[in-house]
C-alpha cells in the first residue's frame, strides 16, 4: 500500500461505509469517483483494497461484489 492510501483521512472512507451499509450504490459510485477525482486513481486502489474491503463483514461484501459485476458498460 502507497505511503498517501495510509494518510487518508477516516473521514473520506466512513462515508463510503455508510453508503455500503446502506446499500446505496450510486452514492457509494458518486463517492467512489469523487475521492479518485482528489486523491488520484492508484490511491483509490490501494485505499480500496486494503483499508475499505477488510473493514467489510461478509454480506456487505458480497452486496459490493454483486453491485460492480452488474455494472454496464
Amino acid at each position: 500500500m502507497s505511503e498517501t492510501a495510509t494518510q487518508i483521512p477516516i473521514t473520506a472512507i466512513i462515508p463510503m461505509l455508510t453508503a455500503i451499509g446502506d446499500r446505496s450504490w450510486e452514492q457509494f459510485k458518486t463517492l467512489e469517483i469523487n475521492f479518485a477525482s482528489r486523491y488520484g486513481v492508484e490511491v483509490w486502489e490501494d485505499v480500496f483494497n486494503f483499508r475499505l474491503l477488510p473493514a467489510l463483514d461478509k454480506e456487505s461484501n458480497r452486496w459490493l461484489l454483486v453491485q460492480k459485476c452488474n455494472v454496464k458498460h
